[in-house]
């Protein structure tokens, strides 16, 4: 099994960050994927930030972190979008983002932007 490491891209404080939220190989980051584990690491209270999820994806594609343009970067924007609205409600009391991630309080409809 290879480290985190080796793969282009994660580095030691990205790969700490993965392994604290179970991910530990280089296997188990390709098998998970990038949008599950950076699910993962936005349920673990990680903030949300668009390069490292772009990283992400580039990494698991073997890609230079700076490959990502365009409409690919357009397209990796709104499912970003997609996922942070799902695992981070801001706007919300820290009680009531706990009761979401449980399923208690409905996710709230956004506006769109």
């Amino acid at each position: 099994m290879a480290v985190l490491e080796t793969i282009r891209n994660i580095g030691p404080a990205f790969a700490g960050s993965l392994r604290a939220v179970g991910i530990s190989t280089a296997e188990d980051l390709h098998d998970i994927g990038a949008d599950a584990a950076y699910a993962r690491l936005l349920q673990n209270g990680s903030r949300p930030h668009f390069i490292s999820y772009y990283v992400l994806h580039m990494a698991l594609q073997g890609r230079p972190w700076n490959d990502c343009k365009g409409a690919e970067k357009a397209a990796l924007r709104v499912q970003f979008d997609a996922l942070k609205a799902q695992h981070v409600d801001t706007d919300r009391s820290a009680l009531e983002q706990i009761l979401n991630q449980i399923g208690v309080v409905p996710a709230q409809k956004r506006p769109p932007a």
